[in-house]
Parts: structure tokens; sequence; C-alpha cells
């Protein structure tokens, strides 16, 4: 939130929409939420995006303009505004702190991450992301090594570009980190993120030779 103001980022699939509803109805009041945020196009991102301007009356929604006339088609009739493919910052609340930082090709051709430089806090979307079992309650990852084995399979089939997760990696090694959350799994904190660069780096993707 930003002076009082909020910004709802990738809000999920419509199957999840009552109860993520009920949990932010009482952290914010609906009429608040400033901007809506699509990282990119996936159902799972922002299928519940007509149920959102159902409930909330004055926010804006933001998408990567390679995306502006797909995501229409989960039943948005209001303007959506564009994100430049170079990125820019979002105008919560008066401020324009929030960075979106370029991720293309990670896994989408049009896609965002999303920068706090207040909270030091890097909202990743699916990069980073893990397919935790289901006996995990683990927020935080706190044994990277062992949490290698529920993120290398997943990026290595949905991370297309060496080129562009190297690009995605040169550009956020720049910000100052203190946790980077991804949309799936555990939150990764300072340490961890720094590990979490160092092995995507590394990571040889874009064959099916490594699926």
């Amino acid at each position: 939130m930003e002076n009082g103001k909020g910004l709802l980022l990738d809000p999920g699939g419509m199957e999840i929409f009552p109860p993520v509803l009920s949990t932010i109805s009482r952290e914010i009041k609906m009429d608040d939420i400033e901007i809506l945020f699509c990282s990119h196009q996936d159902p799972d991102i922002c299928s519940s995006l007509s149920l959102w301007f159902g409930v909330c009356k004055n926010m804006k929604v933001y998408v990567p303009s390679i995306w502006s006339l797909f995501i229409p088609h989960f039943g948005s009739d209001r303007t959506l505004y564009q994100i430049p493919d170079a990125g820019m910052t979002l105008p919560l609340g008066g401020s324009d702190e929030l960075q979106l930082i370029p991720a293309h090709y990670c896994h989408s051709s049009g896609n965002f991450s999303l920068y706090d430089p207040t909270a030091k806090i890097l909202f990743s979307g699916d990069i980073g992301a893990a397919l935790l079992p289901k006996d995990n309650s683990g927020i935080f990852v706190e044994d990277f090594d062992r949490h290698v084995q529920y993120i290398e399979g997943f990026h290595k089939r949905w991370m297309p570009s060496k080129t562009a997760k190297n690009q995605w990696i040169e550009r956020v090694r720049k910000l100052d980190i203190n946790m980077m959350c991804p949309q799936h799994g555990a939150i990764y904190k300072k340490a961890e993120a720094e590990k979490f660069l160092d092995w995507f780096e590394e990571l040889e993707v874009g064959s099916a030779e490594n699926i």
C-alpha cells in the first residue's frame, strides 16, 4: 500500500477469487485498490480479472503491451493500460517508486517483475517458482541446495532462452533485494535469493535435452 492506496498483483484464476477477495477485504477497502498489475497472460495470473472489475470500481489495470489484446478474452471490457517493453514505474498513491522490470521470455514473451525499493522486495512471478510437495508448510527457502529439486525441472521446461534469463539476472543484480517472492512456492530471503541468481545463471535452458 502507498498513501492508503493498494496494488493487486497477479490476482490469480477465477477459481480462487472468493478466498482471495475475502482475505484482501480484511486489509483494504475495495475502492482503495488503485492498480491491478498482471505480469503476463497466463490464466492462473489473471483469469479472475472480470470478477475484480466487478468489486473494484476505481482500479486501473496494467498489462504487458504485447498481451493487451489477449487478456481481454478473460472477460474485460474496460481500458487496459499498456506497459511498454522497456518497463515503467507504477503511479500508486501519488508515488512512482514501484518499478516494473522486464523479464521477457521468462517464461512469457511479454513479462515483468515488480520491485518495491522501499520494502526491497522483488516480486518475480514464475522466476524462482517451486513445485513443492503437499506436506511442505514452510514460507521461506531455508536450504537452497535442498530446494533445487523443486525448481530445477520447472525452470528447465519453462525458461526457453539463456540470453533472456541472463538479461533479467543482470537487471535484478543491480537492485537491493531483501526478499524475492515468486508466484508459486517459497520466498527467498536475501542470501537465498543471491544463491538462486547464481544457480539460475548457470542453468542450461532452451533445449529438450535438458528436460
